[in-house]
């Protein structure tokens, strides 16, 4: 009997196998009928082209070409050059006849030629473990696109290292180029007639003597983007309108009060489904004002952004967990000064959505790291001021380390070079606790109106937005501007006395306002365009904004949790984080160990047990 149980045992498994075998044949016969086809069940459409790209593609007048430069050799390059050939192909497909793209991989000098002519750069490229060594090989060529469309040119460089966006990256570029060759203008409004930090100024780079005054930021960005026009928009009190025409509206640090039929004005503009950006704080200084002491005044601004969830606080947030450093050459040599009055928060590898001290997934902020938030202001999110809008509508989407303090007195010394101990002492005598807080907020649905209740004032606001409107509020006042450089200048003589430049001004803070243009200005200009995209509206853009994301990177509780004392040198820091990556290693090892032999030990154990319980069942089975 026994030896009949076993031979039945065996013939059910030999079926079971065949069984298995002949469902792995079918799947593979079906697959390769009618060709190659996947489906995307992901929530942002993360491994298919996003319907806002395939809508752009379709609105182009023009056809468009692409010539894709790759190299290969690598295990990572090849991957990159099969999805980025696989993304090429849905954005053919999706375009209705109106792109097509080619795959070059530069062999031959008369390719290498024609690459680098067309301004592809050329890259050498190297694989290996997180740490640098034991690479497993090194390759050189070219990687970027080049896109034509009628007689516009452009490109598009490409880094298999950060393949993050890359969608989001390629239709970004699409559009420019459709936007130049059809002539196409987006319209931005920027509030003006309070005494605002305009965008116009030439506030970014420190003054030198018999030179002219530098280019202002909005200078910079329209030279570069020709298809983006900047509006003036003068309310004059509450008697003039927002303009329907405008995409959106940039509210900067204003110097004096907003009146509150203004107010109206602005939130009658949201509530049509436009877009409204403010770069603003509760910190006020001076410009050519070495003394840098900040009035706190959020000049009525927190009455509009109060209505739509976001409160703005009357207070400067000094961060000692994340001052930005600035280099400075003085008569000993280089060397580094922390400034606590302005955060640069970034994203941090592995670290949650609420310990997340930059969100690079919001489209204003998109690469755009390290980025300095001069003087901010606190901003705490009320949904409860919004109650038909989900949870999800709210965001913020910068923090400061929770190594921050708060000062609310009427007036804040924001000199560099402070010790701080007075700031420090005063803090603690007010019994404040170290904390971190948002400095920077959006929100995006169908607002409801900011002022439910009292007089309109002759202004016909609905109740609702007709649709999804959006509003974002970076608390940093001199965002835009070089805070070193406005508080150090001359005063601007205008006038034929601005072509000599130079008048006057502090030389130290000319020197600090240096080393801050070196850090920040790349990521500063980045943000500015950024937020131009953003407050445009275009819908194919923001469709692929999901897209700008990394793969969600794995969050180890008890390793992501950073801490500060504010007292860190910058050995200190970079030790902390070689500490963090070998503890991360440490823990990915770990982890690596258990899924490889862990989980196979346990089924085997599993499986041992199971047939030692069984084939004791059977001996105690007795045979009537």
């Amino acid at each position: 009997m026994a030896m009949e149980r076993k031979q039945k045992a065996a013939a059910e498994s030999g079926a079971l196998l065949l069984i298995a075998g002949g469902i792995l044949v079918a799947a593979n016969v079906l697959s390769g009928i009618g060709g190659y086809a996947r489906k995307d069940v992901t929530k942002d459409q993360r491994y298919s082209l996003s319907k806002g790209s395939g809508s752009l593609l379709r609105s182009m007048k023009q056809e468009m070409k692409v010539e894709a430069y790759v190299t290969r050799g690598l295990p990572k390059l090849d991957a990159f050059e099969r999805d980025l050939r696989d993304m090429l192909t849905e954005y053919k497909q999706a375009s209705g006849g109106k792109l097509d793209f080619v795959i070059i991989e530069p062999k031959t000098e008369e390719e290498k030629k024609a690459a680098k002519d067309a301004g592809v750069p050329e890259v050498q490229l190297a694989e290996g473990n997180e740490g640098g060594e034991n690479k497993l090989g090194v390759a050189q060529g070219y990687m970027g696109l080049v896109l034509k469309y009628g007689t516009e040119k452009d490109v598009l460089p490409l880094n298999p290292g950060q393949t993050e966006g890359l969608e989001f990256w390629i239709t970004n570029k699409i559009r420019e180029l459709r936007d130049k060759g059809d002539n196409v203008k987006h319209k931005v409004g920027v509030l003006t007639g309070h005494d605002e930090i305009k965008l116009t100024e030439a506030n970014l780079t420190p003054s030198q003597p018999g030179q002219g005054p530098g280019p202002s930021i909005q200078q910079i960005i329209l030279q570069k983007f020709p298809f983006y026009e900047i509006q003036e928009v003068d309310l004059k009190g509450g008697d003039g309108e927002v303009p329907e025409e405008l995409d959106g509206l940039i509210i900067t640090q204003p110097g004096k009060d907003l009146t509150e039929k203004e107010l109206r004005r602005i939130d009658a503009f949201v509530l049509k489904g436009k877009s409204l950006a403010v770069f603003a704080g509760a910190a006020n200084v001076k410009a050519s004002d070495a003394s840098m002491q900040a009035s706190l005044n959020t000049h009525g601004l927190e009455k509009l952004l109060d209505g739509y969830g976001i409160e703005l606080r009357k207070d400067v947030v000094v961060d000692f967990g994340l001052a930005m450093r600035v280099p400075v050459r003085t008569q000993m040599g280089a060397t580094t000064v922390r400034f606590p009055q302005v955060p640069v928060p970034q994203e941090m590898p592995g670290a949650g959505p609420e310990d997340r001290f930059l969100d690079t997934s919001f489209v204003p902020f998109f690469r755009s790291q390290p980025l300095s938030m001069p003087f901010p202001s606190s901003v705490i999110i009320h949904k409860e001021k919004q109650p038909d809008l989900g949870g999800d509508a709210f965001r913020i989407v910068a923090r400061t380390s929770p190594r921050s303090l708060r000062a609310t007195t009427d007036s804040v010394d924001l000199r560099p070079f402070q010790t701080w101990e007075s700031f420090m002492k005063k803090a603690k005598d007010d019994k404040q606790a170290f904390e971190q807080y948002g400095i920077a907020a959006a929100v995006e649905g169908t607002l409801g109106t900011a002022f439910p209740s009292g007089d309109k004032m002759g202004i016909n606001t609905p109740a609702k937005a007709e649709k999804a409107a959006r509003v974002m509020v970076v608390a940093s006042p001199q965002f835009f501007a070089n805070p070193f450089a406005r508080a150090g200048n001359g005063p601007d003589m205008g006038g034929q006395m601005a072509q000599f430049g130079g008048g006057g001004g502090d030389k130290d803070l000319q020197t600090i306002a240096g080393g801050f243009l070196e850090t920040n200005a790349t990521s500063t200009l980045i943000t500015f365009k950024n937020s131009l995209d953003w407050l445009s509206g275009d819908s194919d853009l923001v469709a692929t904004a999901a897209k700008i994301q990394a793969d969600p990177p794995l969050v180890y509780e008890d390793l992501s949790k950073l801490t500060f004392t504010g007292d860190e040198t910058d050995d200190q820091l970079k030790k902390r984080d070689e500490d963090m990556k070998a503890a991360r290693k440490k823990k990915q090892n770990s982890v690596g160990y258990i899924l490889t032999l862990g989980l196979p030990l346990l089924f085997a154990i599993f499986g041992f047990v199971r047939r030692q319980l069984r084939m004791k069942a059977r001996e105690d089975v007795s045979l009537a």
